[in-house]
């Protein structure tokens, strides 16, 4: 599996065949961001960037909007049998564009 796509991730949540790591669920919890809210980003967001050569397997960033209506990212891994969550985190106005979209240049 190279690059990961928006319909086998949508196909795999919609299947509930996702795993989640210790560290994404410390990291929601802090960031007070719902588990749901990680589900529907995943359902109705869209790959911004892809980690083809993650480990253990590809990996990627969607974007998506939470019931906040926040621009919420979501960085997943999949292995063709399950997502895995790995963090998730409202956009850095810093290093984010305003549309959450691309990364800004570092100076």
């Amino acid at each position: 599996m190279d690059e990961l796509n928006i319909e086998l991730l949508q196909k795999l949540c919609i299947e509930n065949r996702i795993v989640w790591s210790t560290h994404a669920l410390e990291r929601i919890q802090e960031r007070n961001i719902a588990k749901s809210d990680i589900i529907t980003v995943i359902k109705n967001g869209r790959i911004i960037e892809n980690y083809p050569d993650a480990f253990p397997y590809p990996a990627c960033l969607v974007l998506g909007i939470s019931s906040g209506n926040e621009k919420l990212h979501v960085v997943c891994g999949c292995n063709g049998e399950f997502i895995k969550i790995i963090t998730a985190y409202f956009p850095d106005k810093e290093k984010f564009s305003l549309s959450g979209e691309k990364r800004k240049e570092k100076n």
